[in-house]
Parts: C-alpha cells; sequence; structure tokens
C-alpha cells in the first residue's frame, strides 16, 4: 500500500498504482504472487509465527490469550487464507477438527514442510475463498489471520461463502489491516505518520510488471464497508478488536512499527456469529 493516485499505468518498467482491476486479474495476481513470494515470506515471518501457533495480527496477538474463538475442542474449523497453517495446526493440538485452505500452492508448500518438523498434520486444500468446495454448514469455526479477505475484489461474497458452510451458531473471525493505515503510505518510521491519502478512495493498491499486468493486489474497505458486508451477509457483528501495540515488543513488520503502534491502530479483528435457527 505505498502510494500513487494515477489511474494510467506508464509503460516501460514495473510500478505501482490504484487503479480498478478485473476479478481474473486480481485472482491471478494473488495466486502468482504467493507463489513467488511463499520462500521469502517465511524466511522473514515464520520464527514470529511459529509452526504451531495461532497469531492474529502484527502486534502479537495470540488465539492463547485473546480466545476469540472460543473452546474450539471438538469442533470442526476452517482456516481461510491459511499460508504454511500454523493456526490450523494449533487449533488441531488444541482439539478441533480442522481443515486449512489457501489459494497458493507455494503456501501450502510451507505447509507440509511445517506439518513434517512438528509432527501436527491438518488436511490441507488449495482453492478459492470465493467458491469454497464444502457443503453448506460443514463448519463450526471459519477463522483467517490476514488471508483471504483483503485480497480479493468481492469481499462481500467471501462473507456469504462463510456464511453458507457455518452451521447456525457458527462463528466467524478474521483479521485485516485496519482500513485507517489506508490513508497513510507504508513506512514504519515518521514518513508514516503523515496523513495523504482520502480514507474514502477505495480503488485498490496494484503492483505491476513492465506490460502493466498486475502482479499484486490489496484491497480497502472503510470500516463501515466491512459491516456492512458481514450484516448483508447475515452475520450478527459481536466484537472489533483493535489490538494496542504491547510494551516490549519492538519487532517491525512491514509498515508494522512500535512508533506507529503506539499511536493508531493497525489491525482490526472481526468477531461475527451466524444466528442460530429458532432465534
Amino acid at each position: 500500500m505505498i502510494a500513487v493516485n494515477d489511474e494510467a499505468v506508464e509503460p516501460g518498467g514495473p510500478g505501482v498504482t490504484r487503479r480498478q482491476v478485473s476479478d481474473a486479474q486480481t485472482r491471478m495476481a494473488s495466486r502468482g504472487w504467493w507463489d513467488r513470494d511463499a520462500d521469502a515470506y517465511q524466511a522473514e515471518h515464520g520464527a514470529f509465527l511459529g509452526d504451531v501457533d495461532f497469531v492474529w495480527c502484527p502486534e502479537g496477538l495470540r488465539e492463547a490469550d485473546a480466545r476469540l474463538l472460543g473452546d474450539v475442542r471438538g469442533r470442526r474449523v476452517l482456516e481461510l487464507g491459511c499460508g504454511a497453517a500454523a493456526a490450523g495446526r494449533w487449533l488441531a493440538r488444541e482439539g478441533a477438527r480442522v481443515v486449512a485452505l489457501d489459494l497458493s500452492a507455494g503456501m501450502l508448500r510451507h505447509a507440509v514442510a511445517a506439518a513434517d518438523r512438528s509432527g501436527v498434520r491438518v488436511p490441507l486444500v488449495q482453492a478459492d475463498a470465493l467458491t469454497l468446495p464444502f457443503p453448506d454448514a460443514a463448519f463450526d469455526t471459519v477463522c483467517t489471520a490476514f488471508g483471504a479477505v483483503p485480497f480479493v475484489s468481492d469481499s462481500a461474497a467471501v462473507m456469504r461463502e462463510v456464511f453458507r458452510v457455518l452451521r447456525p451458531g457458527g462463528r466467524w473471525v478474521f483479521s485485516v489491516t485496519h482500513p485507517m493505515r489506508w490513508i497513510f503510505l507504508d513506512d514504519p518510521g515518521e514518513g508514516g505518520l503523515v496523513a495523504v491519502h482520502s480514507y474514502f478512495d477505495r480503488r485498490p493498491y496494484v503492483e505491476h510488471d513492465a506490460h502493466g499486468v498486475p502482479t499484486y493486489v490489496e484491497q480497502h474497505r472503510t470500516l463501515g464497508d466491512r459491516i456492512r458486508e458481514i450484516v448483508g451477509a447475515g452475520f450478527v457483528l459481536r466484537d472489533l478488536i483493535e489490538p494496542e501495540w504491547p510494551e516490549g515488543h519492538e519487532q517491525i513488520w512491514g509498515q508494522w512499527s512500535p512508533l506507529r503502534g503506539r499511536l493508531f491502530p493497525g489491525t482490526a479483528i472481526f468477531v461475527a456469529d451466524k444466528p442460530n435457527d429458532d432465534a
């Protein structure tokens, strides 16, 4: 999300812009990016995320402490946009019956490697979050930490798909970059403290190659947009958590840093339930 506001793509070299792209372009960019970047991502962040751990965000909030999913013992859980599936393995160790899903074969390759290292294995599925390959009411809980939701052109459709595969009374919890972060540059230092973009500019951030083909696409929605997506799918929003930057946490993750984290939120975690049929 570093940014430029031009719609035009200049020929002759890779670059970044804010512009509309198609659903097909978004899907192709996301799968290609995470396949190519999987090794570098795990090399940089794997130690922080662990092999068997559930970290919601760069602020370091863990499900072991937050318990946003409640008691998962015996629950059927889908980890959406699982990456290397560290959270799915942690949930399995807690007694859940887990399936971990991701679009990227590169990230799922790391999930297999981490399962080999840890000895904790969960079923892995390569699929698109917009067309989940599961029957209705297949899961008690669906969750994702920064997976899928920011990387699809129609995140409202993801909410509807999650609603479909959840049983009545099921829980949906997801974390994303806090929408207000889109006002600022992706700079963990003082340059990232100055508002330079409109919060209401919903055009996605797009990186493109020398031919103008999108190679990375990330979508922006306001807090109101997210709430309307959740409620519009049929969920009841139970909580919105904005984790504070903890004392003693000095690790920089991209644009997340102690300097910025102590001034304004970097992550939003939405907790929603599918109503019971008799509610």
